[in-house]
Order: structure tokens, then sequence, then C-alpha cells
């Protein structure tokens, strides 16, 4: 099952924006990465700044956004909801322990310190 449905627009589930036709969005409000806060202080921000997710930074702006949309369903997600909701974003550096640790802590569980040596 695709973690990204057909209906996308105004369903607040985080789509990838190269496989989404413009049209489809016309008159729809679009939250980007940008959307979540202008100074990087959306707990997903914060979280993923404060446990030292991105390496490369290829895939943080989906993997960011993503989560947003499993938080905004699922306030306490499991690690179960978790690796679901993520499937479709892939990490080049494989920094999936601390995706999770960063999406835990954003929803406010207690903050898991991860380290480079665990991966």
């Amino acid at each position: 099952m695709s973690p990204f449905p057909e209906t996308l627009a105004g369903s607040r589930v985080a789509t990838r924006s190269c496989i989404l036709p413009i049209a489809s969005v016309a008159g729809k409000t679009v939250t980007t990465i940008e959307g979540l806060s202008a100074d990087g202080s959306h707990p997903l921000q914060k979280a993923w700044a404060e446990i030292d997710v991105p390496q490369c930074g290829y895939c943080q702006a989906g993997q960011i956004m993503s989560a947003a949309a499993l938080l905004k369903a699922t306030p306490r997600p499991t690690d179960l909801d978790i690796d679901r909701a993520m499937a479709g974003n892939i990490c080049r550096c494989a920094t999936y322990n601390r995706i999770r640790a960063a999406i835990h802590q954003a929803a406010g569980e207690p903050p898991v310190r991860s380290t480079r040596s665990d991966e």
C-alpha cells in the first residue's frame, strides 16, 4: 500500500511534489517545508537539529513533511506508525534511527539522543 493515496490535495497528507501535477492543487492550500515555521521553531525542525538527523540534506524536506503529516494524523505514533508513514522516503545517509527518534521527540516524548556510531 502506498503512503501517498490518490486523494492528495486537501487531504493533509505528505505528497511528493515531483510527481504531483500542479493543476491538482489549484485553489488549494499547500504547505511546504518553509511553511512549517519561518524561523525553524517547529517541533520537528527543532528535534531534527537537536538529534543531528541531517547529514547530506538531500531528503530532509520530504522526511520532515512526511513526519509533519504523520504527527497531524497520529500525535503519539508508535515505531510501526513511523515506519509505515516514512516508508516512501529514502535517506542516502541511512539516518533512519535518528529520524525515528526525532519524530518521537517532536511528539513530546522524552528526548532520545542518537549517536552516529549506532547506525
